[in-house]
Order: structure tokens, then sequence, then C-alpha cells
């Protein structure tokens, strides 16, 4: 894929995002992370009630201990549901395959990929319009990251914390309900720009 020629920094960045699951021995600063935090609070949401909650980890203890809770929480789910409803959590629709499904869980942490920051953000339950705007809150702090010299990747299978005992460690409130994580650190990969889809655009005049 071709990269464009950038107008500003903000094109340039969105273009230059990766999913990064390979990082650096570095700590991030405290205030870097409120920088990233506060760029997600810029993201829209619908009446603007703001929906997101953060829960930021960053010791090392912690979030291989949230790691390993997971991966049996995610295991145990994929064949419980089976093949087609483990797709709609792990990859997209009609990507995934039993065999790429097996092989993910042979990464020493195929949940944080031994990042040194894991952001959980919530929303209260039966928020109608909550995953939509945590999803813009995400690209905000993802784009923040990638602004700032950090590189990072959204985490679905996040979710399944809630149905781990560990859980009530984050101390989340029962009101709340995990939605995604984002994890955050130096990358130490590069990987390339997957092909963008271009027949996917109709204009109505």
């Amino acid at each position: 894929m071709m990269e464009p020629e950038y107008s500003n920094a903000v094109i340039e960045n969105i273009y230059l995002r990766r999913a990064i699951r390979k990082f650096k021995d570095k700590q991030v600063d405290r205030q870097i992370l409120n920088k990233l935090l506060d760029a997600g609070r810029m993201a829209p949401s619908a009446m603007n009630k703001q929906p997101w909650h953060f829960y930021v980890l960053t010791s090392e203890v912690k979030i291989n201990f949230f790691s390993s809770a997971i991966i049996h929480q995610s295991k145990f789910a994929m064949f419980k549901a089976g093949v087609k409803e483990a797709a709609n959590h792990i990859l997209h629709p009609g990507t995934f395959h039993l065999k790429d499904g097996l092989d993910f869980f042979k990464a020493d942490d195929p949940i944080f990929h031994g990042a040194p920051v894991v952001i959980f953000i919530s929303s209260e339950r039966n928020n109608e319009w909550a995953s939509l705007d945590i999803g813009m809150c995400a690209q905000n702090i993802m784009l923040a990251a990638k602004s700032l010299g950090l590189d990072s990747c959204p985490v679905g299978l996040a979710k399944f914390v809630e149905n781990t005992k560990e859980y009530k460690d984050l101390m989340v409130p029962s009101s709340e309900e995990i939605k995604l994580a984002i994890i955050v650190g130096y990358g130490d990969e590069a990987p390339t720009c997957h092909e963008r889809k271009k027949d996917n655009v109709k204009f109505i005049d």
C-alpha cells in the first residue's frame, strides 16, 4: 500500500498508526498517560454523556495476573460458543479459522503482549450508544499515543475480565461493564499496513 502525502500531522498519525503487539521494556510516564486519557475524554459522545471510565494498570505483576485470567476465560468462551461465535470476539467475521484461534493462544501473552500499560474502558450498563462512544474515545487515545511516540493496540478480549474471579481487583462498580482495553507502550516492531478496501463507497447524488 502506497503511503499518501501527508497534508498535516493528524492525517499522518492516522496513516502511520498500527496495532502493535511487541513492546520495549520501558515504562510510560504518568504525565503522558494523563495526556492520552485527556485526548480520550475529548471524543464525541451521544448527548454528551461521556460514558467512559478508565481503569489503568501499570504494574507488570498485575498486568500478567489479569492476562492469565482472561486467557482462561477466552479459551472457555471460544469452545463453548463455537467457532462462529468466537469469530465475533477474536477476529473480524468471515476471517476466523479454528487453527488461527488455537495459534493465537500460543504466544507468551496473547492478551496484553507484554505492554507496560493497559487501559480498561468501561461504561454504564444498558447504555445503547456506549459502544460507539467508547470506540471513538479509544481511537482518540491511540492517535494521541502515536503523536507522542507511543504505540497501541485495542484488545476486545479484555471484556472477558468480567468473568474472572480476579475481576473484583479492578474495583469496577457493578453498574459498569468493561467494553474494551487498550495496550500502550513503546513499540518494538514495525508492521506494514494491510491493504484497505476501496470498493466500499457509493456517492448518492
